[in-house]
């Protein structure tokens, strides 16, 4: 009998929102999958792009910039100290390089983001889902935030499975 592909929304208040938010895990599940299949030498630097432990803190930052700026608009929690010490970019504008974490803080970074994210949107009504931030530059909704999010940690999981 063949393998069955099926697709189970998350669990959500509102069909819409489990929907993404499945698709958002099933990126998750990738990076994890090709971090498990063959883990890397997360400080080596390639000649070309980024180390994995680059990339795995930059997927966990830019969710959690979008979660809180976009989504939430409100401050960063208190510990994000704790769990982001190096901005994003550098002064040049480049991803910062991140040296010297083990695979399960760069994990455990991941994972306490995704608890807030899924925390947020888990009861978020259809209404509010598709209610559009106002900001400087742009506005968003919270829905289109969940489909960027899973292409951008996609594209990522890509490059962290061509690192030699």
């Amino acid at each position: 009998m063949p393998h069955l592909l099926h697709f189970t929304p998350a669990p959500a208040r509102t069909p819409e929102v489990g929907v993404l938010l499945s698709v958002l895990h099933e990126a998750r599940a990738r990076t994890l999958a090709h971090l498990a299949e063959r883990p890397p030498d997360l400080d080596r630097q390639p000649a070309v792009g980024h180390s994995a432990g680059t990339l795995l803190y930059h997927v966990a930052a830019i969710e959690l910039d979008w979660l809180y700026a976009e989504v939430r608009q409100e401050p960063f929690p208190d510990a994000v100290q704790e769990w982001f010490p190096h901005d994003v970019r550098d002064a040049a504008g480049h991803l910062s390089v991140v040296t010297g974490e083990p695979l399960e803080r760069h994990l455990a970074r991941l994972a306490w983001v995704r608890a807030r994210l899924d925390d947020t949107f888990r009861d978020m009504t259809l209404p509010e889902f598709r209610r559009a931030r106002r900001l400087e530059a742009y506005d968003v909704t919270p829905e289109w935030v969940l489909m960027h999010l899973s292409l951008h940690e996609t594209h990522h999981a890509g490059q962290l499975a061509l690192l030699p």
